[in-house]
C-alpha cells in the first residue's frame, strides 16, 4: 500500500484544514456512515462534504481536546514506554482514494502503529473501566489502519480527573495484549474491507453525484436540514407540490396521539392503584412516586407588580422556522 501526503498541516489555518477535510472521508466521518456516531449521520456528512453547511464553531470541548492532545500523548508514552511523534500531514493512499487520515501521532516502533488521543468528561469515565470504548472511536481507528496500512492502532483516553485508559486495535491475530493496555480488539481484513467499501459507496453515490442520502430522523440530520433550509423565507415563491411525506406525517401523528393516550391511561391506572403509596411493583417492573420542587420566575406577576419597569433589555430574542403540517379536507 502506498501512503502519500495530501497536505502539510504545519501552520495551516483552521479554514484551510476544514477545506482539506471536505476533499475526502476522514476518520471522524467513518462511524457516521455505518450508523455508529450519535453526533453525525450520512446526511450531515454529505452536506458537510458538499460545502453546504456553515463552518462549525470550535466548542470548549473541542478546544480542550486539542490543547490536551500533547498531554495525552505524553501519558501514553509514560505508561507504554513507546515514543511517539507528530506527522503534521493529512495522509491518503492509492487503494482508497476517497479516504483521508489526519492522525494524532505515529508510534516509533518501526512504523507499525499509530495513536489516537481523546479527552472526555469525568462523568463518562465508567464507559472505559471494563475494557470498552465507544464504537465511533473503533471505526475511526479501523479507518486509520486501512489508510496507513499499519498493524495496530492505540487509543488513549483521558477522563478528566477520573482516569487514563489505553486500548489497542490490532491486525495481528492472537497478539498478546500488553499489561499496560486496558483492552484489545482484533481487526480482521474483512472488517477493514467492509468499512472502506461503505465509505467508497457513499462518496461515489452521494458526494460525487450530489444526491443526498435519505433523511433518517436523527438529531444531527435535523440540524443539517435546518442549516440548509435557513431561517429566511421567500414569501413570493410559488407553492410547492410535495410528495407523500406529508400524508405519512399526519398518519403517524394520529398513531402517536392514540399511543400517547393509551400510555397516559396506563399511567393513570397505576396512579389510581398506588394512591398515597410511594412504591409499587409487578413481576419485572417497579413504580415510584417522586416529589420534586423547583422555583421558576413568574414573568406575568412581575409585570403586574412593576408595570412601569422596562424589562426588554433582559429579554433574549431568538428566531427560528418551524414546519406545521396538517390535513385539509378535499373541496
Amino acid at each position: 500500500m502506498s501512503v502519500h501526503k495530501i497536505a502539510d498541516t504545519r501552520g495551516m489555518s483552521r479554514e484551510d484544514w476544514l477545506a482539506v477535510r471536505r476533499r475526502g472521508i476522514g476518520g471522524s466521518d467513518a462511524a457516521a456512515l455505518v450508523g455508529l456516531n450519535e453526533y453525525a449521520t450520512p446526511f450531515s456528512v454529505w452536506a458537510d462534504k458538499r460545502g453546504m453547511l456553515p463552518e462549525q464553531e470550535e466548542t470548549e470541548s473541542l478546544r480542550l481536546g486539542r490543547d490536551l492532545e500533547d498531554y495525552v500523548a505524553r501519558r501514553f508514552t509514560e505508561r507504554s514506554g513507546l515514543k511517539v511523534r507528530r506527522v503534521n500531514a493529512v495522509l491518503g493512499c492509492w487503494e482508497y482514494p476517497y479516504a483521508l487520515a489526519n492522525i494524532d501521532r505515529e508510534v516509533l516502533d518501526g512504523g507499525h502503529s499509530g495513536l489516537e488521543c481523546k479527552t472526555t468528561k469525568a462523568v463518562h469515565a465508567s464507559q472505559y473501566r471494563h475494557g470498552e470504548f465507544p464504537d465511533r472511536y473503533y471505526c475511526q481507528c479501523v479507518h486509520y489502519l486501512a489508510v496507513t496500512g499499519k498493524r495496530r492502532w492505540y487509543l488513549a483516553v483521558l477522563a478528566m480527573g477520573e482516569g487514563f485508559y489505553i486500548f489497542r486495535m490490532t491486525r495481528v491475530a492472537d497478539e498478546p495484549m500488553p499489561e499496560w493496555c486496558d483492552g484489545s480488539v482484533y481487526v480482521d481484513d474483512e472488517e477493514i474491507t467492509s468499512l472502506m467499501a461503505a465509505e467508497t459507496a457513499f462518496w461515489e453515490k452521494h458526494v460525487v453525484t450530489g444526491i443526498p442520502p435519505a433523511v433518517d430522523g436523527e438529531k444531527a440530520t435535523g440540524k443539517a436540514v435546518k442549516a440548509l433550509t435557513g431561517e429566511i423565507l421567500d414569501e413570493d415563491a410559488a407553492e410547492l407540490h410535495c410528495g407523500a411525506a406529508m400524508k405519512n406525517y399526519c398518519e403517524l401523528n394520529r398513531q402517536i396521539d392514540a399511543l400517547k393516550k393509551l400510555k397516559d391511561s396506563c399511567k393513570q391506572q397505576v396512579e389510581l392503584e398506588l394512591g398515597s403509596r410511594r412504591r409499587g411493583s409487578s413481576p419485572g417492573y417497579t413504580a415510584t412516586q417522586v416529589i420534586s420542587e423547583k422555583d421558576t420566575f413568574d414573568t406575568d406577576r412581575f409585570r403586574r407588580d412593576h408595570p412601569h419597569m422596562d424589562i426588554r433589555g433582559y429579554l433574549k430574542h431568538s428566531r427560528s422556522v418551524s414546519l406545521r403540517i396538517q390535513e385539509v379536507e378535499d373541496k
